[in-house]
């Protein structure tokens, strides 16, 4: 194999190349655009990253949808050079330089042949994306694989809904880089991005319209969960690997249900007087909290102790409170982390909860989460999806297979934990 650098015209090739006498399978352009700002905010516990980057910076945050796209991009690279790769299918990668493109192309010596037709500026914004996605029809991309949330995703549609003719048609492989992700979309995993491009790329997935969600932002910031349509975009189809739409499926004829959900919580706390409950987000606990006269954040991660309710919690308010939850010995006292999985998607941990962070989940313990679902979220959940954005601990989870998931007043069952 080749492994140099060489360039033909403007197209830097490296060292994906082919053994000599190879031949070339099917050649196609995937355009790359990353939101730089996506995600900042996750851990802080801001409800979005839009119009706070800067502000998320400056305290501390690190990249998030960049590094996710890092990580499609190296395992798109070993699976180019392996097996699965049968029809030795090439991929020429099409960006910008910087932080919007091929910052994040090259990963462990695995390189990717590539085209940059732009160059990133400092400051970026929904215009930047804009134009990186039209200069990206132009060229004739096959498909776009993106890294951001559903502001980006929006942004994305927009601009190719503008550009007019078959430019909305192109499909859409989004890497889930944001806080926040509702639309049809994203793949489960920043992995399984790589494993549907491939299989794209090789033939095996068609493409279907998936629906373009997001939040009302003005009413999420005051903790009103409102999600809305905003478009429909084109996206291969893959059950396994793609996580589908947000959906809203709790019913009020499911109130006598709550109301058992709350009072399991309720004989816990009664049986364990030291135990510390860290309440998820969504609207179903927040409804069991109301039977305990618990005011909960409906988009935040708050924590019940010893009579008292912390709220809205970033991820080191949330690590301060577990930590001195410890006897003198350093042992942890009892825990209990309860989720309620997303409608539509199933995912436990990694869409709207990053102040859950890998550092937060092993402090709380992997045994001591518990799933909290109603009938109307059961029908259909074959499984349950965790992305922590730390490869070891979704191994960790996915070794454990199931997930204890809560399903009325002393009611549990086991739900499987999906693979990727």
């Amino acid at each position: 194999m080749n492994a140099g650098v060489f360039w033909l015209g403007n197209v830097r090739l490296g060292g994906a190349g082919l053994f000599e006498g190879q031949e070339v399978g099917l050649i196609m352009r995937i355009g790359v655009v990353v939101n730089p700002d996506a995600g900042l905010g996750g851990r802080l516990g801001f409800k979005g990253s839009d119009g706070r980057a800067t502000e998320a910076r400056a305290a501390g945050a690190e990249d998030r949808a960049g590094p996710r796209m890092h990580q499609c991009l190296k395992h798109l690279g070993h699976l180019l050079e392996s097996s699965l790769n049968r029809t030795n299918a090439s991929l020429t990668l099409v960006s910008w330089t910087g932080r919007m493109g091929d910052s994040w192309i090259y990963a462990d010596s695995v390189e990717l042949n590539s085209q940059c037709i732009g160059e990133t500026p400092a400051l970026t914004s929904h215009e930047d994306t804009a134009r990186l996605v039209e200069g990206l029809v132009a060229i004739g991309v096959d498909a776009i694989l993106y890294a951001g949330g559903d502001g980006t995703t929006r942004d994305i549609v927009q601009a190719l809904e503008e550009l007019g003719g078959d430019a909305p048609k192109i499909p859409l492989i989004g890497v889930p880089g944001g806080v926040k992700m509702h639309s049809g979309c994203f793949a489960t995993t920043p992995k399984a991005a790589a494993e549907v491009l491939l299989a794209f790329a090789l033939g095996d997935l068609r493409t279907a319209i998936t629906e373009v969600m997001d939040l009302d932002e003005e009413v999420y910031q005051k903790g009103i969960w409102n999600v809305r349509m905003y478009g429909e975009a084109w996206t291969p189809s893959s059950p396994r690997f793609m996580q589908g739409s947000k959906e809203q499926v709790e019913r009020a004829s499911e109130e006598d249900t709550i109301e058992g959900l709350a009072s399991h919580v309720s004989s816990l706390l009664a049986e364990e007087s030291d135990l510390m409950v860290v309440w998820g987000s969504g609207g179903t606990l927040r409804r069991m909290g109301e039977h305990l006269g618990q005011s909960l954040t409906l988009l935040g991660i708050d924590v019940y102790h010893s009579n008292s309710l912390h709220t809205d919690l970033n991820e080191s308010d949330l690590l301060a409170l577990i930590e001195s939850h410890c006897d003198e010995s350093g042992q942890q006292r009892p825990i209990l982390l309860l989720l309620s999985p997303m409608g539509g998607q199933g995912f436990l941990i990694g869409r709207g909860n990053l102040q859950l962070s890998p550092v937060v989940l092993r402090c709380i313990g992997l045994n001591n989460i518990l799933g909290v679902a109603t009938p109307s979220k059961l029908i259909g959940l074959e499984v349950v999806r965790i992305d922590t954005g730390d490869d070891a601990l979704d191994e960790a989870f996915q070794s454990k297979r199931f997930i204890k998931i809560l399903q009325g007043f002393r009611t549990t069952r086991l739900i499987r934990v999906a693979e990727m």
